[in-house]
């Protein structure tokens, strides 16, 4: 039997009297490729904000390898071995690529940062930063300021920023939001790639369905403040409650 990594357990959470989840459950396996989908407003990000804790539940468990982590502080969740790259790029703007990813790697070592001195008498740590922009595909652009580099590889430094929390389950809120099709096709070949020579477990939110039934091994539909359904590709498409309420016309 698959080992569970995630377990999210009878959740609910309101806004200022409007109820975005009644009572959600389901599992996330270790090692699993998945994604997230649904009707704008539906939730989604709210949903990656509770398990980040960026919001605490009314109700309901957020259980992370054992242990509930719902209202924990988000840097004590990202200890634990959660990251998450934003819908919004969450990186400096004004350091380069390589500082970017360095000062991530020195906060998961838990060593105190300073964000005004140079990184570069860290070698250890500027060593991993090159590692990992290999694995993302920028580490050419490494001495570039991050605010100047193009929409898609900005999206990929987030990734990486992630990447370099060490995590165990990682979140891709829309990773390829706003590309051009040329970018989602490579960020989607990239996302494949890292969660196939990292081994880690990865859930992404997306609304390209082909990029959606593309990749995912497993697919959960959020609409009507529950999870409607949750199954294969193959399943979520062929789901008559998924086309009714969400799919429609682009199945």
């Amino acid at each position: 039997m698959a080992e569970k990594i995630l377990r999210i357990e009878n959740l609910s959470k309101s806004f200022e009297g409007t109820q975005v989840f009644n009572n959600i459950s389901f599992v996330i396996e270790k090692g699993e490729l998945s994604s997230i989908i649904g009707p704008n407003g539906a939730g989604k990000t709210t949903l990656f904000n509770l398990i980040t804790g960026y919001h605490i539940p009314d109700q309901g468990r957020v259980i992370f390898k054992g242990q509930d982590i719902a209202g924990i502080q988000p840097h004590r969740i990202v200890r634990l071995g959660i990251a998450r790259a934003f819908q919004r790029t969450n990186i400096f703007p004004k350091m380069t690529v390589l500082e970017n990813v360095v000062a991530a790697v020195i906060s998961r070592q838990r060593r105190n940062l300073n964000l005004v001195s140079p990184f570069r008498n860290n070698k250890a740590a500027e060593e991993r930063a090159y590692e990992i922009l290999e694995n993302v595909e920028l580490a050419d652009m490494a001495h570039r300021q991050s605010g100047i580099l193009a929409h898609g590889n900005q999206k990929r430094l987030d990734i990486a920023v992630a990447l370099a929390l060490d995590p165990e389950l990682l979140l891709l809120d829309e990773p390829t939001a706003g590309m051009s099709p040329e970018e989602r096709k490579h960020t989607v070949q990239l996302v494949k790639r890292l969660w196939e020579t990292l081994h880690i477990t990865m859930v992404f939110i997306e609304h390209d369905m082909d990029i959606v039934f593309g990749i995912s091994q497993k697919v959960r539909v959020l609409c009507y403040r529950t999870i409607l359904a949750e199954g294969t590709p193959a399943e979520i498409s062929a789901n008559e409650q998924v086309i009714e309420a969400y799919l429609g016309e682009e199945v």
